[in-house]
Parts: structure tokens; sequence; C-alpha cells
């Protein structure tokens, strides 16, 4: 997927939200911010929900709290996008039990916590590689179905 929908990046420019927002979008992902509260985020116009993103995303990145990934995976749902991924470094991060339920009921398919840095060839080895190398070593590395 190249469109995706960058939901809860923040306005905040040293947030660490722009900096995966600007990294997807320097790799050449056409990502799409989504935030109520800015009226755009480093040039690109920002939209308020996934509904009113034009043309539609692929998919949809949330970079939100829980209680706000309820409400945006249900917003997913409404546009017709089809995977989401909700973002988690430690803590829960956008991941809600609530969310995920929703997914599976209403045929989203969702990546349930991972850090997308991880997955990017070539990221830095401090600290987005070392953390991949510390998951492929302990087993808990994610595998693509």
């Amino acid at each position: 997927m190249k469109r995706l929908a960058v939901v809860g990046v923040s306005r905040n420019s040293k947030d660490f939200t722009r900096a995966l927002f600007r990294e997807l979008r320097k790799r050449g992902y056409d990502a799409v911010p989504v935030n109520p509260g800015a009226a755009e985020v480093d040039g690109v116009a920002c939209y308020p929900n996934v509904a009113a993103v034009t043309p539609p995303p692929e998919g949809a990145l949330l970079l939100t709290k829980p209680g706000v990934t309820e409400t945006a995976v249900r917003d997913c749902a409404a546009a017709g996008v089809p995977m989401v991924w909700m973002y988690r470094a430690v803590g829960a991060g956008a991941v809600s039990e609530e969310a995920v339920g929703y997914c599976r009921a209403n045929g989203i398919r969702a990546v349930e916590g991972e850090c997308p840095f991880m997955f990017f060839p070539h990221t830095p080895l401090v600290p987005h590689g070392l953390h991949g190398c510390w998951r492929k070593l302990r087993g808990t590395y994610p595998r693509q179905a």
C-alpha cells in the first residue's frame, strides 16, 4: 500500500509521529496526515478524519491513544479502509482490545502494535535496527501471514 492515512500525526514538528510521517514520505509513501486540530503538516493538507481523505487511503497508520483508536477504526470502516496499523513502541501505544475486536468483526486487517521503523529496509541501527534484531533473536519478530 502506498497511500496511507497517518492518523494522530502531531502538530509539534519535533514529535516522534512527525518523524515517522516524514520517513514514510521520504520512502515514497503517499502519507496523508489526519488530525482534526491541524490544517497542514509539513506542507501537506491535513484532514479532520479518515472519511474526509480524498482520494481515499488504502490503509491507515494509527498513532493515537487507545480511546481515539476505537473511534478511528470505526471511521476507517465507514471510509472503506481495509487495513489499519495500530502503532506501539512501549506501553499500549494505539492498541485497544475494543478496536482490535471491531476490526476482526468488520473484516479490517489489523497490525496490532508494532513500530513501522523496525520494518523499513536499511533503517538506522540505533534504536530501530537493534529493536528488530532483538525481536528476531527472541523469536518475537512478527511473521507475515
